[in-house]
């Protein structure tokens, strides 16, 4: 496996897949072609479907049309075989003829990768590749996932984690101030402060959970406004990490330290299900991003709580178990219904599986690594118009943006 910095990018919203990927490609592209006249960009498959209400096109916009004019061709019925996020980029000189092309895939959490590889190809750094090899070497050494991360990543990730902690923190203290409406034809009003307000007038329990909401609806609606979050794994699940752990650290004085290194193993949990699987929503659905953002959490919290290796993989295996089959259906393709409200339930979760898996002693029948699997093959099992394309599900009768 690579770096966990790949599972938490800080960038834009409202889409790793569909925003940040792109701009990162046509970033590139521009760099390779400062001389063309003109650019012509075709987008396929899911990133066509809902990339108006994901920003992709201005996203591709900013980037090139500074230097020069462009052309977005929008092909949602065309799936490349490679991945359902494909990009065709051209360059042209004055005369209107073609001088390159490059086709390249967004395949979730911001990443890129050419058909059969990744883009950028970074260095292998883990070893152990599964759950439960890594559960195998924390039982034998005496040691916990977040010091497996240790010993795998560069000395500096630490920094890189304490950077990413901070832009979390940022997110949601700029999403509890912010009131009014979302972008788009949905007109969804912002929730996360009468949340926060709402819940600080209950006793304690409800208080508990009414913050966490809170906290999840925050990101996520910084996240569907284009505002400055972290993936984990993706855009559209970017609340509920934060959610959990700023939650956590506020109502039971968490150090930092300690949750930077619950935050190491919520990523390792992450990069286990990007090496095994998908965390894209266009490629297996929401199980994926909400799904997996879910088991990161899970684990996160059962270990600043004290839960042995095994009792943080049960949690894990439960917030991704009981996610599965779930599909990307965004209404009007905006990363907002069902998107915002499935981040606050996931958190919520997340809370569940920790104490779940706290009365248990750690063994269950069915491993992580197996819902990994299922979650796979579930994903490929799921037609189309249930991953990203803003056809079916609750997007169903909705008029794209």
């Amino acid at each position: 496996m690579k770096t966990i910095r790949e599972i938490y990018r800080i960038g834009y919203g409202p889409s790793s897949s569909h925003t940040m990927g792109p701009r990162k490609a046509s970033e590139i592209f521009l760099e390779r072609h400062r001389e063309a006249a003109a650019f012509e960009v075709t987008l396929y498959g899911s990133l066509a479907a809902t990339g108006r209400g994901h920003l992709t096109d201005v996203a591709i916009l900013d980037t090139l049309q500074p230097h020069a004019p462009v052309e977005i061709v929008w092909k949602p019925s065309v799936f490349l075989p490679f991945h359902p996020n494909g990009m065709t980029f051209r360059s042209k000189n004055n005369r209107g003829e073609v001088t390159d092309e490059w086709t390249v895939f967004s395949i979730g959490g911001g990443a890129l990768a050419e058909e059969g590889k990744a883009l950028n190809e970074l260095p292998e750094l883990y070893a152990m590749n599964s759950m439960t090899e890594i559960l195998n070497w924390c039982e034998r050494t005496g040691r916990s996932y977040w010091e497996y991360v240790q010993e795998c990543e560069d000395s500096d990730i630490w920094d890189y984690l304490a950077e990413v902690w901070r832009t979390m923190r940022e997110a949601i203290e700029r999403g509890l101030d912010q009131e009014g409406v979302l972008p788009g034809p949905l007109n969804l009003r912002r929730k996360a402060s009468s949340y926060y307000i709402k819940a600080k007038g209950y006793k304690d329990s409800l208080k508990s959970r009414g913050l966490v909401f809170a906290y999840a609806l925050a990101v996520s609606e910084e996240n569907a406004s284009g505002g400055r979050i972290v993936t984990a794994p993706t855009c559209g699940s970017c609340g509920v990490v934060p959610a959990v752990l700023y939650h956590l650290q506020k109502s039971r004085d968490f150090s930092d330290m300690r949750i930077l290194r619950a935050l190491a193993t919520a990523g390792l949990v992450g990069n286990i299900v990007k090496q095994n699987a998908s965390i894209s929503g266009a490629e297996v659905g929401c199980q994926g991003e909400v799904g997996v953002a879910c088991a990161m959490a899970s684990a996160a919290a059962s270990q600043l709580f004290g839960g042995s290796p095994a009792q943080i993989e049960y949690a894990a295996e439960m917030g991704l178990e009981h996610h599965l089959g779930m599909t990307c259906d965004p209404v009007c393709g905006l990363v907002q219904i069902p998107c915002i409200e499935r981040n606050a339930y996931a958190a919520a979760r997340a809370l569940d599986a920790n104490i779940y898996s706290a009365f248990t002693d750690g063994n269950h029948r069915v491993s992580f690594d197996k819902v990994v699997a299922v979650m796979k093959q579930t994903g490929h099992d799921l037609p189309s118009l249930y991953k990203e394309t803003g056809e079916g599900g609750l997007a169903k009768d909705y008029e794209q943006m």
